[in-house]
């Protein structure tokens, strides 16, 4: 049974993971007879964000960790505590956690900075020639995990495609049902809800993922 590594950045697309994005990339690793493993790191979340009406809660804070924990219902590891040799791949889904608490792109665009524990546990995939996937907005972690000239997608948003072109991805279109591979670098993109309208387009792009990621663990 192929065990892949899953990393969370809070629950709720506009201050963590994208839940949807999260629950059918879980359900595609089962249903392809695979297992998952969820982290996130233990910090506090960029801000909070009320999902009713869009506002920061500036009295309030949240844990990634904490949070992540809701979508796993509750079987989640602190990130630092990933080990790559345990696991045949990674996939880190997208919600702007992954542009705000993964790393700050959502706040700092092509200057952002990624967090150095997300960082050792997405390059040691790298270093072990393991496949991962990113989904959504998560691809805004790629140059750093991979340097410059990785090839991979967030959709068609121009101006976010030109800000990570400027961090040196190779950045190439894609509709909501497909994905891009980087052979190379066994590297699986998909845009998810930069383009989804609706679940059924999301997880049309999510599940060609999973079967990618998982054939090239093969």
């Amino acid at each position: 049974m192929k065990k892949i590594a899953i990393i969370l950045s809070g629950s709720g697309v506009y201050d963590g993971s994208e839940i949807h994005e999260s629950v059918l990339t879980l359900l595609a690793i089962e249903q392809k007879g695979a297992s998952y493993r969820c982290f996130a790191p233990n910090i506090e979340q960029h801000h909070v964000i009320n999902h009713l009406n869009g506002e920061v809660m500036t009295s309030e804070s949240r844990n990634v960790l904490e949070e992540s924990a809701r979508i796993a219902r509750g079987d989640i590891e602190d990130v630092e505590q990933l080990n790559a040799d345990e696991f045949d791949a990674l996939i880190v889904p997208g919600g702007f956690g992954a542009a705000k608490n993964l790393c700050d792109f959502a706040i700092h665009g092509e200057n952002c900075q990624i967090n150095e524990q997300v960082l050792t546990a997405c390059q040691q995939f790298k270093q072990a020639n393991k496949p991962a996937g990113y989904m959504c907005i998560a691809p805004t972690l790629i140059s750093f995990v991979y340097g410059k000239g990785a090839s991979a997608t967030i959709g068609k948003d121009q101006g976010v495609a030109a800000q990570l072109e400027a961090m040196g991805l190779n950045h190439i279109n894609c509709e909501v049902n497909d994905v891009v591979i980087d052979k190379q670098r066994k590297l699986v993109t998909t845009p998810a809800y930069m383009l989804a309208m609706s679940l059924v387009e999301a997880s049309s792009g999510i599940n060609k993922l999973v079967d990618a990621i998982i054939a090239m663990c093969d």
